[in-house]
């Protein structure tokens, strides 16, 4: 069975995007969790996920002997390995544009990303309207976000990014988990698009997870001391 090695699901953006789409296309796997200690040499987590991923970072697919350690190359091995589900657009022209819109994620969206760090478990709109008023990079980041999103639904008329479920929602869903935490201003049709992924039976199972986790991680918190459940 495959493995897939993830850290925190609180916190972990990278790790819930192949979680996500295991979960939600149906495929079997086994949950291994590398909880988030310190990402310092020699630490536990650095100890233990550096066994399968010679990045030392989650997360990691694992496949008998073959370990897939960087998120677009899991997510290209499953839709390889499971034609059958569709994971990418059926149709070429939508598949070219589905692996665009994943890899400008991958490699894009810094400012969102470092102001604004996935934390299922946390409410913070006052935070939030901070990064939006004093980020101007946010502001950008999130422009973009709703120029894609947008086009993408008018063009293939929902309710996903492509129609039917596929990588790129998987790929964005923390991205609307940061949209709710934060409480970032977008358009009605967007938040609707956003409720409909939060909504989703795999994201929910990993919500779910996150919550019960009740593990707080100070380095992952900048904006907080403890956490909902410490209070």
């Amino acid at each position: 069975m495959l493995q897939l090695f993830i850290g925190n699901k609180n916190y972990s953006s990278w790790s819930m995007r192949p979680w996500v789409l295991l979960k939600q296309a149906g495929i079997p796997f086994e949950e291994v969790l590398v909880r988030f200690d310190s990402f310092s040499e020699g630490s536990r987590f650095k100890t233990q996920i550096g066994q399968v991923s010679p990045t030392g970072k989650v997360p990691a697919l694992v496949d008998g002997e073959l370990a897939i350690w960087d998120t677009l190359a899991i997510a290209e091995y499953l839709a390889e390995k499971f034609p059958e589900k569709h994971l990418w657009p059926t149709e070429a022209k939508a598949r070219a544009i589905a692996r665009s819109v994943c890899a400008e994620m991958h490699s894009g969206f810094t400012a969102l990303r470092s102001n604004c760090g996935m934390n299922i478990e946390a409410s913070l709109p006052e935070i939030g309207a901070l990064i939006w008023r004093d980020k101007p990079a946010v502001q950008a980041d999130v422009n973009r976000l709703v120029e894609m999103w947008s086009s993408l639904l008018d063009t293939h008329k929902g309710p996903m990014l492509f129609g039917e479920f596929s990588i790129a929602d998987a790929y964005y869903a923390p991205v609307c988990s940061r949209i709710t935490t934060y409480t970032l201003p977008v358009p009605a049709h967007i938040k609707a698009y956003v409720e409909r992924v939060m909504a989703l039976p795999g994201v929910q199972a990993w919500v779910k997870d996150a919550l019960a986790e009740n593990d707080f991680v100070p380095f992952d918190e900048p904006y907080r001391v403890k956490g909902n459940a410490a209070s």
